[in-house]
């Protein structure tokens, strides 16, 4: 593998201002990582031809002095962006063919600032899922190994393919989605920085949606700097988004001080759970440690409504699910069933959602459907929307108690083996979710930092949520984290 696939985005950019490299032999390095590694199946669809010809545009930009951040950088995006005139079918085979004729506004931003698309990403098909093992395109496997063990690992869900191919250094970086942890846990899984920015930071424009006020972009990354660099070219206010807020886009990277001394971080005592493995529990005080002799004051903190967070989330995501999933009916687009004769209109949707389906989107779009049922609405859902509300209040009090940001583990967990978790017992798989899912409750921004190493030297995650709004303030913090961590290792290649 060549060293430029080992590049961050700050190092790739000043080498190409510099003409040290150029954009098409960066996006050449990458073309041919990307071929030797189909054993991870993070690339679902690979785009060669055009990573070329964007490469060619980014160096005649470089050379005439018009180079923005991204200028020339190659980048894999998940499957969940609608990319024009490429397949865009989020994992699923109800998407089979799907090639829109717009871009995701996100992915438009990117391109503008010159980066160059290497391919789409291996996902969770329709980002449901911890562990990409619900895809249509088969799994995505964690570069990482346990020791010597041959076991294939997961990279973790729903961005799993985006988390592999970062940390592989298939790509210099990737976008992601996080509906109740999809960028951080993957990102804790590979070690690599994921951030989830404050809802509504990104457009959600031209992202397939999963649950409509969870889903929110973001950067996976070699480090913070580089979610930092990301994060700027692809917020930004979207009048095709309603959701998207009116709001100036700072330069998160000239933010990164790494000085924190007078910053208050929290600690909150709801999230030792029990049974937590003595790693993370370690971990996280190590985390407490290297904060406090940052200059941080670390406090302990109550969010008494934790408890409720993913029973809360497994009722609103799937009832947000059902009625987005609704317009796949094999009458517009994507996959439509073989009828046979005599079949109405409802037999095609029944067999073309029965084919199209796999059976975890089954699962969710069935207790979504059951959650806004009449005689069940007020039960489920309103109730969910309302311990939603108590959730968000528990951060807005500690906020309003002076605390900066709050450290907590990003996943309960290393990687597990794929195929750990039956599916029998979904309830396990969802338990994955469970330090990440009150972020996105709340509509908060949340990083996650590789911060250390199990016994079988795979990595671990710590998590630092922050301020709505206040990205700069919380990728500083996480700044200071991942220099205190130190942490360098990188999986060895066996793929």
């Amino acid at each position: 593998m060549s060293e430029l696939t080992k590049l961050t985005i700050g190092a790739a950019r000043d080498a190409l201002r510099r003409g040290e490299v150029t954009s098409a032999e960066l996006t050449e390095a990458c073309l041919g990582a990307i071929e030797g590694a189909d054993a991870l199946g993070a690339f679902a669809h690979k785009t060669p031809e055009r990573a070329r010809g964007m490469a060619a545009a980014a160096d005649l930009r470089l050379k005439a002095g018009d180079a923005p951040d991204l200028c020339g950088i190659p980048m894999g995006i998940k499957d969940l962006f609608c990319t024009r005139g490429v397949e865009s079918q989020a994992a699923s085979r109800i998407l089979g063919g799907f090639k829109p004729e717009y871009e995701s506004t996100v992915t438009s931003q990117l391109f503008e600032a010159g980066a160059v698309m290497l391919g789409k990403l291996n996902m969770d098909e329709f980002a449901m899922g911890s562990s990409n093992e619900t895809s249509a395109y088969g799994n995505a496997v964690n570069p990482w190994r346990r020791g010597s063990d041959d076991t294939a690992l997961t990279p973790g869900g729903s961005s799993g393919g985006s988390a592999a191919a970062v940390s592989a250094d298939l790509c210099l970086a990737a976008t992601g989605t996080d509906t109740g942890g999809s960028i951080r846990q993957p990102a804790a899984f590979t070690g690599i920085t994921g951030l989830k920015p404050t809802y509504g930071r990104c457009s959600r424009w031209g992202i397939i949606a999963f649950a409509s006020s969870l889903d929110q972009a973001g950067p996976m990354t070699k480090d913070v700097r580089d979610a930092a660099i990301l994060l700027r070219a692809m917020a930004g206010h979207d009048p095709k988004d309603s959701t998207s807020a009116d709001l100036a886009v700072p330069d998160f990277e000239a933010m990164l001080t790494g000085d924190i001394r007078g910053k208050t971080i929290g600690i909150p005592r709801e999230y030792r759970m029990d049974g937590m493995p003595e790693e993370i529990e370690a971990l996280w005080a190590e985390g407490r440690k290297m904060l406090e002799d940052a200059g941080a004051k670390v406090v302990d903190i109550s969010l008494p409504h934790t408890k409720y967070a993913l029973p809360t989330y497994y009722v609103i995501a799937p009832a947000e699910a059902s009625s987005n999933l609704a317009r796949y009916d094999g009458v517009r687009y994507g996959h439509r069933a073989t009828l046979a004769q005599g079949d109405g209109i409802v037999d095609m949707y029944e067999k073309t959602r029965a084919e199209g389906f796999g059976p975890e989107v089954q699962r969710r779009v069935m207790v979504g459907t059951y959650v806004l049922s009449a005689g069940f609405y007020d039960a489920y859902y309103n109730r969910a929307r309302k311990v939603r509300t108590l959730i968000k209040k528990d951060f807005e009090d500690a906020f309003d108690q002076g605390v900066d940001a709050i450290l907590t583990p990003a996943t309960p967990s290393a990687a597990f083996p794929l195929g750990a978790m039956e599916e029998a017992d979904p309830v396990q798989m969802y338990l994955n979710d469970v330090f990440t899912v009150t972020v996105n409750l709340a509509g908060l921004p949340g990083i996650s930092v590789p911060a250390g190493q199990d016994r079988d030297g795979l990595p671990l995650g710590l998590q630092l949520i922050g301020r709505p709004w206040e990205e700069g303030d919380l990728l500083n913090v996480a700044s200071s984290l991942e220099r205190a961590a130190g942490i360098v290792a990188k999986p060895d290649r066996w793929w």
